[in-house]
């Protein structure tokens, strides 16, 4: 295999528009097709993004000879099939989040790369920000002391709902598929740890899917966390690391921007509501700049793993956790399919 990936797009959604455009400016990786329902949709893509050849099926994308790998946009419904139709073509995958439907599909999709001796990879983007890596090690570096709480969330409020895949259950919709799966990846991530203790309540829209939803999980340990995500509500959309000795802020955690990205760090004990000027609290804001897109830098790790076996930047045991996880919320909340 040459040494950049040939990648294959598959969907031609909001988020294929996003990776494309991340794409172009990635080192080592280039746009090689793209796959839709329909040749008018593939062919209109394609000239927009510049990409070489465009095919009017699912399945003509994922045999296509000169694609390496598949970027896996489809309706969380469908990513089971085309993941591993993909493999059985040779394909590596990137897949979006969530991985899938439910954790019996991940744990077949999971099963499948590994038959088939393929690279899979769920599509938490932000996991490639510098930002991402930076608080890392501030945590596990003992600048904020023993982690004791963490506290996502993730919300935006829509109007359009008819025709909208994320309202709708039979594609597996709902906010807790699309945009909590962030804050329990977080989660876990920085717990290092399936949680232990789960509680949520949310509210199921008309449409049979959560469109607000709001969890607690206890972790080994002590360690706890909470989250907030809706599709019919703003909030604040932040992250927050909190310890013994301080607590880390993250303005933008889920698609940090490429310039003048962000974190706090307060060491001190917050001020009295009522106290002097003195007595604020110590902030220190730090600044990173990306080296690139954040859709470039996701190829770009994928492309790691692929050609210098690099680790994943998330790996297959902690997307099977997190997909256990969203089908545990779900049932507590009331949301089937």
């Amino acid at each position: 295999m040459a040494q950049v990936i040939r990648w294959g797009i598959l969907g031609t959604g909001n988020i294929a528009r996003q990776f494309a455009e991340g794409l172009a400016t990635a080192r080592r990786g280039v746009m090689a097709a793209v796959g839709s329902r329909t040749a008018e949709a593939a062919e209109a893509f394609a000239r927009t993004y510049h990409i070489p050849k465009a095919h009017g099926s699912y399945e003509g994308l994922v045999t296509d000879p000169g694609v390496d790998a598949v970027y896996v946009s489809l309706p969380n419904s469908m990513h089971h099939e085309w993941t591993i139709r993909s493999f059985a073509a040779g394909k590596h995958v990137l897949c979006e989040k969530p991985l899938a439907a439910n954790v019996a599909e991940a744990q077949e999709m999971v099963d499948a790369a590994d038959r088939h001796g393929r690279v899979l990879v769920e599509a938490f983007m932000y996991r490639s920000h510098p930002v991402t890596h930076a608080v890392r090690r501030a945590v596990t570096g003992g600048e904020i002391g023993q982690l004791k709480l963490i506290r996502t969330s993730f919300c935006y409020r829509t109007t359009r709902v008819r025709e909208n895949i994320r309202f709708n259950a039979a594609l597996a919709g709902g906010a807790l598929m699309d945009v909590g799966c962030y804050c329990i990846d977080f989660s876990r991530l920085f717990a290092g740890a399936d949680p232990v203790a789960v509680h949520a309540t949310g509210h199921v829209h008309e449409t049979g899917v959560d469109d607000l939803a709001a969890g607690v999980f206890g972790f080994p340990g002590g360690l706890v966390a909470s989250f907030t995500c809706g599709m019919t509500v703003q909030a604040d959309n932040t992250a927050y690391l909190c310890g013994t000795e301080g607590f880390i802020e993250i303005p933008v955690p889920w698609k940090p921007p490429r310039e003048k990205a962000q974190y706090t760090i307060v060491r001190a004990t917050p001020p009295r509501m009522d106290g002097p000027v003195k007595d604020m609290v110590p902030r220190q804001t730090k600044y990173l700049d990306a080296p690139a897109h954040l859709y470039a830098m996701e190829a770009d790790d994928f492309a790691a793993t692929v050609l210098d076996g690099a680790k994943q930047t998330i790996s297959w045991a902690e997307s099977i956790g997190n997909m256990r996880l969203l089908d545990d919320l779900r049932r507590i909340v009331g949301v089937k399919f």
